[in-house]
């Protein structure tokens, strides 16, 4: 299993050839795009993340001491910004999770790039990631 900062070296790697914002943007909708679907059964208000503008389903499942995560979003940029943080957080114990320090955001140049309510929505996504983390370690 990589490590959280290999797989964000990796993001970082993916975005470095593109200068333009529109070919970064249609990077991010193919990982969105390559994100598996989300089972309908889990697009419940319950995993609705609240605070973002799009609708966005976050599922956390626990197993053997990590946690794994699988999403969708209703809008293509949100989705493959949701997909990014899947990647980077899913198949990690809580407390890795919990201890992430989310450069990756920064370093593509993302957090720049987002209109307010999209940013309050990245926050949004992030916070609901780690209080799962919190409540599946406090069961721990």
């Amino acid at each position: 299993m990589s490590k959280i900062n290999d797989i964000q070296d990796e993001i970082i790697e993916e975005f470095e050839g593109f200068t333009d914002w529109m070919d970064r943007y249609a990077v991010i909708i193919d990982m969105g795009n390559a994100m598996p679907a989300l089972d309908e059964k889990y697009k419940t208000s319950d995993n609705i993340i609240e605070g973002c503008q799009s609708r966005v389903w976050l599922q956390a499942d626990y197993d053997a001491g990590k946690l794994h995560f699988t999403a969708d979003s209703d809008a293509i940029i949100v989705k493959g910004i949701i997909s990014m943080l899947v990647r980077v957080l899913s198949g990690h114990t809580p407390a890795e999770i919990l201890d992430a320090d989310l450069y990756f955001i920064d370093r593509i140049g993302l957090h720049d790039h987002l209109s307010p309510t999209r940013s309050n929505g990245l926050v949004a996504m992030i916070k609901k990631i780690k209080a799962y983390a919190l409540a599946f370690q406090a069961q721990a």
